[in-house]
């Protein structure tokens, strides 16, 4: 496993780290959750990504108590969590205002069982609430220790440098990580300016769907399986999948030239990017977390980039 700093801070994470989102805690019980964790800290991944709303706050408290069993040192691990999105039907347990931040950060350290959270993430950006109020409140979380790096979820090149140049402003901790989607298939960081905005003001990226809800696997180029992550995906129609088939199965003859899964080619290509800090992956068997964390390292010459972007195109 590599590593690689995250922006221009000083914390490093494992090139592929390990997600928590419509796994463990909601598809995934305790005994699972415990054996892929394992698996990854056996193969270098050192960043574990959770947000309160992943399975309701199971998700949170599943990973905490599994850490715990597996007799995890907190200082081996780089944590995350993430707010904004209702956890009730409390008008105030929304959004971000320095209220639900407060009372949210309390609560996900409370059920991962930690003191603190590695990076906090603004889980997407709140109209209603003033930037100010956001930034003093992570200010504020950073000084008292509950989080060392805040950061941001699916913001825009704009709203990430409104954050950053309202920090300055108010000499204040400033994001340090910002979450997007990524990956051959949504390439919008790329031409909405994410990347460059993240680069220009040293802001790392830990990217999230880089298989595509494992369209990336090769898994649905005959359909969309009843039980599969993608099935419970709104937004991804089985004539939508369907439509990527001969791309990946392009793409899956490249990988089989190189010797390694059409996965682990789509990891690796996100890696190409020197902005990108880490690569998030979903899994439901030790044995795809094995396979993702090879991914790590693996460097793609400028032909087959080529020949890839041709076939993206």
């Amino acid at each position: 496993m590599e590593y690689r700093r995250v922006g221009n801070s000083g914390i490093k994470v494992s090139e592929i780290s390990l997600g928590a989102w419509l796994t463990f805690g909601e598809t995934l019980g305790q005994e699972e959750t415990r054996a892929c964790l394992k698996v990854a800290l056996d193969n270098g991944i050192n960043f574990i990504d959770m947000a309160d709303v992943y399975a309701h706050g199971e998700a949170e408290r599943f990973v905490g108590k599994a850490l715990k069993d597996l007799g995890v040192r907190r200082q081996d691990v780089v944590l995350s969590s993430k707010v904004y999105w209702p956890m009730s039907d409390n008008v105030n347990d929304r959004g971000l205002s320095r209220k639900h931040i407060f009372e949210s950060v309390h609560q996900s350290l409370k059920r991962i069982g930690t003191d603190y959270l590695d990076f906090y993430f603004c889980h997407r950006y709140d109209p209603e609430t003033p930037l100010e109020e956001v930034v003093r409140a992570m200010d504020d979380l950073v000084h008292q220790g509950k989080v060392l790096y805040w950061g941001t979820s699916v913001w825009s090149a704009g709203q990430i440098s409104d954050a950053v140049e309202l920090a300055g402003k108010l000499n204040a901790y400033r994001p340090q990580v910002e979450q997007p989607r990524y990956n051959m298939f949504d390439r919008h960081i790329e031409t909405e300016g994410i990347l460059q905005t993240c680069a220009q003001n040293g802001i790392g990226i830990t990217v999230f769907s880089p298989l595509a809800q494992g369209i990336l696997t090769g898994k649905y180029l005959h359909g969309i399986p009843k039980d599969s992550r993608a099935a419970r995906m709104p937004w991804l129609s089985e004539e939508e999948a369907i439509s990527y088939s001969t791309k990946v199965e392009e793409l899956s003859v490249i990988a089989g030239d190189l010797g390694i899964s059409l996965s682990q080619l789509a990891l690796a290509w996100i890696l190409r990017r020197k902005e990108i800090s880490t690569v998030i992956t979903g899994a439901s068997r030790p044995e795809h977390i094995v396979s993702n964390a090879k991914a790590s390292g693996i460097k793609l010459s400028s032909d087959v980039l080529e020949t890839i972007e041709a076939i993206l195109s």
